[in-house]
């Protein structure tokens, strides 16, 4: 059976990755309003432990997971590493005694509890008193309700507050500024609401530059030049070939070797990706690496619905569904100075065109939107049952691409 799962990033005050959601989404023919919650916790556990390797999907950091009272009753999170895992005591869980119990152990034993969706009730005070860490939704909970709620939890000095469904810098900055600690939203991946500013110089010729890769006319002794004249990118280009994504017996060793491994076309491209990560680095590094993602994942789906032959354009596609919110500009902006196919253009400004569906596919199954999503990839094409595998085999190359 295939599982299908997201994960979501959770950000700190310094819009640092501290940590990951990670989404049931279903099984093959089934959604994940049709499963029960003890179910999709199960599987999930079962898919990210047992299956694939947690690693491999966190990259190494926590990952918040939904408990239902069941699982919490009968001792399942010690079933899992208490540094792998926090351990999210859903809003319809009542505070028993025997849940409080249950929640007390596994605090002594060293795991991490917070609390989801969380409504203040003088009734949850004995939960209260174990968690960590308690999320408020902040479009859910109206700005008097949410002072009243942090008025309670004062007293509480060892608590950390996470902010959830933060979609704006505004909005980040309020919870900051409200006391809250760690932040999970969209913001990070859409352009934030601010005035908008030219680019600097330096923005500007990577902008140029990156054009200058994505023109047909680019020759090969070109971007060598380009790689042989920057160290950086020489050094990135020899670690990525030598990563566990080729998964080669003998070492790189010179930019030629590397040169004639890639080739002309694989070379453009991960230029392109260096290019993309430079023009980021006052962003979160989960926004280069979301793009990174976005751009495998559509690249991916493009294959398995029959398009091999676009895989190229979709890549871009993907990459650049992120490039306004990396250089606080309109996309419309952007896409003027780089000679790309009129249907990315027309995907990504005006969000339409045969090519739009990919890139709703993917965009869905981020934000755990399993119908649309659904939609999405019958329009392409693509069976649920094989989304998952795309999925892990982005992140992997993405790892690759973005550590250290």
């Amino acid at each position: 059976m295939d599982f299908l799962i997201a994960r979501q990033p959770i950000f700190n005050a310094h819009q640092k990755l501290f940590a990951y959601e990670l989404l049931f989404r279903g099984t093959e023919g089934h959604t994940m309003e049709q499963l029960e919650g003890d179910r999709a916790t199960t599987s999930l556990l079962s898919a990210t432990f047992l299956t694939e390797g947690i690693d491999r999907i966190s990259g190494f950091k926590p990952c918040f997971i939904n408990f239902t009272t069941e699982l919490l009753l009968t001792n399942v999170p010690e079933s899992f590493p208490s540094s792998k895992i926090v351990i999210e005591i859903l809003e319809n869980i009542k505070p028993s005694a025997e849940i409080v119990s249950a929640c007390r152990a596994l605090s002594h034993k060293g795991y991490t509890l917070a609390m989801d969706d969380f409504i203040y009730a003088r009734a949850l005070e004995p939960l209260i008193e174990l968690v960590d860490i308690i999320k408020i939704d902040l479009i859910e909970t109206p700005l008097d309700t949410l002072r009243k709620t942090l008025y309670n939890l004062s007293r509480h000095t060892k608590l950390k507050l996470l902010a959830e469904k933060v979609e704006t810098r505004q909005e980040f900055e309020q919870a900051l500024k409200m006391g809250f600690t760690y932040f999970q939203g969209f913001f990070f991946s859409q352009p934030e609401v601010m005035t908008i500013k030219e680019l600097t110089t330096a923005k500007v010729n990577l902008l140029h530059l990156l054009a200058e890769v994505t023109a047909k006319s680019t020759s090969f002794s070109r971007i060598e030049q380009i790689i042989s004249r920057d160290v950086a990118i020489s050094y990135k280009l020899l670690r990525f070939l030598n990563s566990a994504w080729f998964y080669r017996l003998e070492k790189v060793k010179s930019i030629s070797q590397a040169i004639a491994y890639l080739g002309e076309h694989e070379l453009k491209r991960f230029i392109m990706l260096m290019i993309i990560s430079e023009m980021s680095t006052n962003k979160p590094q989960e926004l280069v690496r979301l793009a990174i993602v976005r751009a495998k994942f559509c690249e991916l789906l493009a294959t398995a619905s029959g398009r091999f032959g676009k895989k190229n354009n979709l890549f871009l596609l993907g990459l650049f569904s992120l490039l306004d919110a990396m250089l606080d500009t309109p996309i419309d902006s952007l896409l003027e100075e780089l000679p790309i196919d009129d249907l990315i253009k027309q995907a990504l400004i005006k969000e339409s065109g045969p090519w739009r569906p990919y890139l709703d596919a993917v965009i869905t199954h981020e934000r755990r939107e399993a119908r649309e999503c659904v939609q999405a990839l019958t329009a392409i094409g693509v069976a649920i049952k094989d989304v998952n595998e795309l999925y892990l085999q982005s992140l992997e190359f993405a790892k690759a691409l973005t550590s250290p």
